[in-house]
């Protein structure tokens, strides 16, 4: 696979999400209320902190419902990301709140030079956003280049053990992955782990016709994936330099990730296994600090 490949490929993928994205999500909600956060950062919010006056950079942005969630709460807020209609989606998003947020389009792994060598504060990945890169270990070196003495990572999400069980149905039959397969336990269906837990060096290729969120079709479905487990991503932080200073595994996802086995739990506006939900990590946040 050229080097190059997966980037050219997610981007045109994440280009042709993006629009979608901006009608599925609440963005009027989001507007009409100047103090309110996205549902992600609420979540985040007991484990992230104070960032009020602080330096943020947050990855692969997308279209910045949680960057504007965090300038909201008083950081400064550069966003990255690698699909510049993505960008274009957040550029107005943060005019249209009168927000002053820095857009970089940027590759995660190129985003040390793109950002002029500038360091931050915090760097902030939310959910959804290390699957679509190769190299785990890469992506902390990165991290930690984006760091300044002191400075802190706050990554939240999918957990690899909840990924692995989305990813089953394909296969070598390229099945549709929406035609996910199951085998029944003691309580009812229950997820069964078929594809790589561990960081491959070749990449799962999907075809979704529609995206996570919205009933509309993308128009560019084809995209690049990896796992990477729990221990490889705690390792890269360590080998990088930082500190790990927490680790919280939780059972909840903010989108419906095992369709027709999650329900939403409204008290914390997340989906959890409708039986037995103490069955699957699905989500995690990890903390590290640059010494």
């Amino acid at each position: 696979m050229p080097s190059d490949e997966y980037l050219d490929l997610n981007r045109t993928n994440w280009d042709s999400r993006a629009s979608v994205h901006a009608r599925a999500y609440d963005i009027d909600g989001l507007l009409a209320d100047p103090q309110r956060l996205s549902s992600v950062v609420s979540f985040d919010l007991p484990r992230l902190g104070d960032v009020d006056g602080l330096d943020i950079v947050h990855l692969q942005c997308h279209i910045g419902t949680d960057t504007l969630s965090l300038a909201r709460l008083g950081a400064r807020v550069t966003g990255v990301d690698l699909s510049g209609t993505s960008l274009d989606e957040a550029r107005t998003l943060a005019a249209r709140a009168g927000a002053d947020i820095e857009y970089v389009r940027s590759d995660v792994y190129a985003a040390p030079d793109a950002l002029g060598g500038r360091t931050f504060d915090v760097v902030y990945t939310g959910i959804g956003a290390i699957c679509w890169l190769p190299s785990i270990s890469r992506w902390a070196q990165t991290v930690a280049a984006l760091l300044r003495p002191g400075g802190r990572l706050f990554l939240r999400d999918g957990h690899p053990v909840m990924l692995a069980a989305l990813a089953m149905a394909v296969g070598a039959e390229h099945e549709d992955r929406a035609q996910q397969p199951w085998i029944t336990g003691p309580g009812g269906l229950t997820p069964a782990l078929e594809l790589p837990y561990f960081e491959q060096a070749e990449p799962l290729v999907w075809e979704d016709e529609y995206s996570y969120a919205g009933s509309e079709k993308v128009a560019q479905p084809r995209s690049m994936e990896w796992n990477h487990g729990l221990g490889e991503i705690v390792t890269a932080v360590l080998d990088a330099g930082l500190e790990l200073t927490s680790l919280t595994e939780h059972d909840s996802a903010p989108w419906d990730a095992l369709p027709g086995l999650m329900v939403l739990d409204e008290a914390v506006g997340e989906y959890r296994l409708r039986e037995r939900p103490e069955r699957l990590p699905a989500t995690f946040t990890l903390t590290a600090r640059r010494r």
